[in-house]
């Protein structure tokens, strides 16, 4: 199996001031071309170290991908010393990402100065892989390392500007590297923690042939996806997912970037139906989660974000009996205001939330953490139909309302 570092440079990482979120998606593009990841390292704006750490990677894995370091300004130091640690006499210019340069700084009427025709200079050992999307090209080397056969791929630092040159990178590995094959199967499980779904699959997991790996990929709004993968020949996973069917049933609701509000959306379009919702405590994060979805308008209406006990009873039909014997969370309530959104925006289906988020609020009856939760859903006779689940969580606000908002997601997917 060939093997890749993954390096960051620049000061910004290293004081807190930025969050390096390009190492992930890097280390994701590679696990699917079969490339272990052995290290990952952040390095500061020091010439020497950079040689230093970038050479030692190179003389310990085949692939070393590098972001950062490359803009305009004088304290990018990486391509001089990418430079010197390729043994480059000097530099060549790159008339293509030379163009690029042109066309962004053109579009944006920012007048092209020196520093910004020094972007398009390179070692003169690199290939150049253009850069569409900034002023800053991705450079390539060949025949590195003590092995004399590594590669190094050197990309601009712009989240989105890495991610954008990826494809470009993997098909350039692709055509370098000799890979092993590999297949990956992912699905998505839900309402299940991670500890109580390994013990539940526990046996199902032993029986897995030697090349077939599970991995569990947690993630408080997501729930927890489940990957194989097998390396070497052709995947056949169908009868594994069968039995792993069997015992988890509906707690598996999709496949692959399936998410709860994607899955949702599906249905809801397959079946020509349509959606509301009525939020307190996520305070509009359900909604946010309905309309990342593209095409969402196929089936959601829209929401109504009842704060207040005031909005619950005039906009959502809330009564007031109900809010003075019950409180605003509780189960009758969640029932009026999952029913009333779905009377007031003519839909057929609707989800509710009212909860304590935190950090105050709570009681000893309801404890911050605390959430109702409900899913109503139209009858062919006009009647409505409630169902509803508590929850508890102690987390801090923010993670509150993010799950919060997955569990109601849930519940409404479980209904539909």
């Amino acid at each position: 199996m060939k093997t890749a570092s993954i390096c960051t440079i620049g000061d910004e990482i290293l004081i807190g001031q930025i969050v390096d979120t390009n190492s992930s998606h890097i280390a994701r593009q590679l696990n699917l071309l079969g490339i272990q990841v052995k290290y990952m390292t952040s390095i500061g704006d020091d010439r020497s170290r950079i040689i230093s750490e970038i050479g030692n990677c190179l003389d310990n894995t085949d692939i070393v991908i590098v972001t950062g370091g490359l803009g305009p300004t004088k304290d990018d130091i990486t391509k001089d010393a990418l430079r010197e640690l390729s043994g480059a006499a000097g530099y060549k210019h790159s008339a293509e990402q030379m163009a690029h340069i042109e066309r962004i700084l053109g579009a944006r009427g920012i007048p092209l100065i020196d520093t910004n025709r020094a972007q398009a200079m390179v070692p003169d050992t690199c290939t150049v892989i253009p850069n569409k999307l900034g002023t800053a090209p991705c450079m390539a080397f060949h025949g590195l390392g003590k092995s004399g056969h590594s590669s190094l791929y050197s990309l601009p630092g712009v989240p989105f500007e890495a991610l954008g040159l990826l494809p470009d990178v993997m098909a350039d590995i692709r055509s370098h590297f000799d890979l092993e094959e590999i297949t990956h199967h992912t699905v998505v499980t839900f309402g299940i923690p991670e500890s109580t779904l390994a013990k539940r699959i526990e046996a199902w997991e032993d029986a897995l042939p030697a090349n077939i790996h599970l991995a569990y990929l947690p993630n408080p709004t997501i729930g927890v996806r489940l990957r194989l993968t097998q390396f070497g020949g052709q995947a056949d996973f169908k009868p594994y997912l069968t039995e792993l069917q069997k015992i988890l049933g509906d707690a598996i609701y999709g496949e692959g970037e399936d998410t709860l509000q994607s899955v949702i959306g599906q249905k809801l379009r397959a079946a020509g139906k349509t959606l509301a919702l009525a939020e307190s405590c996520t305070g509009g994060h359900l909604s946010e989660l309905i309309t990342s979805v593209a095409g969402c308008s196929d089936y959601y209406k829209g929401s109504v974000t009842s704060y207040s006990n005031e909005v619950k009873m005039k906009v959502l039909g809330v009564r007031a009996e109900t809010l003075a014997q019950y409180g605003a969370v509780s189960e009758p309530c969640v029932r009026e205001m999952a029913a009333g959104v779905l009377r007031a925006l003519d839909t057929d289906y609707a989800a509710a939330t009212s909860g304590i988020a935190g950090p105050g609020g709570g009681s000893p009856e309801k404890p911050v953490g605390t959430a109702w939760l409900a899913a109503a859903k139209k009858l062919p006779d006009g009647s409505i139909t409630v169902a509803t689940q508590c929850v508890h969580f102690a987390s801090s606000r923010a993670v509150n309302i993010e799950r919060f908002a997955s569990y109601a997601l849930d519940l409404l997917r479980r209904n539909l």
